[in-house]
């Protein structure tokens, strides 16, 4: 294929072509480890539609200030790209976007990626037995398409009365306007979640007054983060052995962190932890009582951070124990009837997590919709594939996600669950893969009844883990090793096949004259 001079990015533009084998929505951490366990697993015609200008998913749309990760750097990077660079323990957003940069040239995944080829619909076309995609850049066809956008990629903004009248600036964490200057600026921030502890601390020192509406106080932990030594790095360069050592060394540490969610008697443990993290850094106990969770730790997000909690007792900040209801003009109303005259409204409340976009957008047989066949209600075998939607596997999908570990790890597992399933039709010589009704309904049934007694369940709040229905179909309820057990195989038994071809149909013989 030929590449034009046109540049985005730094990255060049590439011709998109008209099919191919295998397509990946997605060039963000599980899209580009998808691409690259397929090109090992001998998958050579593959193509990367990503709708923006460069890789790394949510790492490159999320660069607002502060932005780091919870999970440990050793373990939040690919098993087959260790980083003995990493600064500090916890990498920080720019870092880790540069990584993602750099494994993707390394190891030669960038000619696969198309950007600027936001996947606007797809549909499976039964004659065919193909995918025909329909993208911001053109359309193409492909024999087996691989959803890999993850679930962090599309922010969430609630529907507020109002909100459109604002004269006011308006922007959420994932698409920060670093070109908006915040100095002197009365700021109303919307919500406690993960990116919102982060930003908080990083804008107040500049702006004049920062109200933080908090709907339901998030449990924060102590961060552990210190800088990494350059004995250290330079042990890791010389021996990558030490590095992966390390990196098993967390996983299996961190995979003690689902005990507690998965027994709520073990979580009142971390709650002791959470409020002596929580007396030491807030010492007013006005404002210690208005931002103490009233549920267990891990019922929502835990959240680590030492700067967040202290920056609400400064003098220019203001917790409003209320969910934003209404905006008038340049006026801010709370819940609780309060109101605050504003310049800027930030929105700190999360993605569009149980209820994905794209599942609107990818229609499998007879035309029905991803977001029909769900009904509120996400599920896939092994959080990789859906009855009803051939050739059709997800990557990080259905209950895939993790509260207590990387979930980098799941993702690795899936990519090569995902080769093994292809390598199979390949050797058979089969068109077409789906996993039976039977086999999806018996592994979400388990999941379900495993979920029942978690903390996600029983802890007392609503997260954004469940959705319209009440079900948890957003995490893995279980240690993060037993689901890479679980896709350590694929098991044709759980799947109904087609052959790769069509066979003709016999002609009728001439009548006679």
């Amino acid at each position: 294929m030929s590449i034009t001079h046109e540049q985005t990015n730094g990255n060049s533009i590439q011709a998109l072509p008209s099919q191919v084998e295998v397509a990946v929505i997605g060039a963000g951490f599980s899209g580009l480890a998808t691409a690259r366990t397929l090109l090992r697993a001998g998958f050579d015609d593959i193509v990367v539609l990503e709708r923006g200008t460069d890789v790394g998913g949510t790492w490159r749309d999320n660069d607002y200030p502060g932005c780091a990760c919870d999970v440990p750097s050793h373990l939040y990077s690919f098993s087959f790209a260790p980083n003995p660079e990493w600064s500090s323990t916890f990498s920080g957003q720019p870092e880790i976007q540069d990584y993602i940069r750099r494994v993707a040239r390394d190891e030669g995944l960038l000619p696969l990626v198309r950007f600027g080829a936001a996947v606007e619909n797809a549909a499976w076309d039964e004659d065919d037995r193909r995918w025909t995609i329909e993208t911001a850049r053109g359309t193409l066809t492909a024999r087996h398409l691989i959803a890999a956008g993850g679930p962090l990629s599309a922010p969430a903004i609630p529907e507020v009365p109002g909100l459109g009248s604002f004269p006011g600036k308006l922007m959420h964490s994932a698409a920060w306007d670093h070109d908006h200057d915040l100095s002197g600026e009365r700021v109303a921030v919307i919500g406690t979640g993960a990116s919102a502890i982060q930003f908080v601390p990083a804008i107040r020192p500049e702006v004049s007054r920062l109200h933080l509406f908090q709907r339901t106080a998030p449990w924060v932990m102590p961060r552990p983060d210190r800088q990494l030594t350059r004995v250290e790095r330079r042990l890791y360069r010389r021996f990558p052995v030490l590095q992966h050592a390390m990196r098993n060394a967390i996983s299996w540490a961190r995979e003690a962190f689902a005990l507690p969610m998965l027994h709520p008697s073990l979580a009142r443990l971390v709650r002791l932890h959470g409020l002596r993290h929580l007396r030491k850094q807030i010492p007013d106990p006005a404002l210690r009582e208005k931002v103490t969770p009233d549920y267990l730790p891990g019922c929502k997000r835990i959240l680590i951070s030492n700067d967040y909690l202290p920056s609400l007792a400064k003098p220019n900040v203001e917790v409003i124990a209320a969910g934003l209801a209404e905006v008038r003009g340049s006026t801010v109303v709370g819940a609780d009837g309060s109101e605050r005259e504003v310049d800027t409204i930030i929105f700190g409340t999360g993605f569009h997590v149980t209820d994905l976009p794209i599942a609107d957008r990818i229609h499998g047989r007879g035309g029905r919709t991803l977001a029909d066949y769900w009904d509120g209600s996400l599920r896939a075998h092994r959080g990789t594939t859906v009855a009803g939607f051939p050739n059709l596997f997800f990557v990080l999908g259905p209950n895939t996600g993790t509260g207590h570990t990387s979930v980098l790890l799941m993702a690795e597992a899936q990519a090569a669950y995902v080769a093994r399933a292809l390598r199979h039709l390949r050797s058979q010589g089969h068109g077409t893969v789906e996993v039976t009704p039977e086999a999806e309904a018996r592994w979400n049934d388990e999941l379900q009844r495993r979920m029942r007694g978690t903390v996600w369940t029983s802890g007392g709040c609503q997260s954004w883990y469940l959705d319209r229905n009440g079900r948890n179909t957003t995490l893995w309820p279980d240690f993060g090793f037993r689901f890479r057990q679980a896709v350590r195989r694929f098991d044709p038994a759980e799947h109904s096949f087609t052959p790769a071809a069509v066979p003709a149909l016999p002609q009728p013989e001439p009548a006679a004259a």
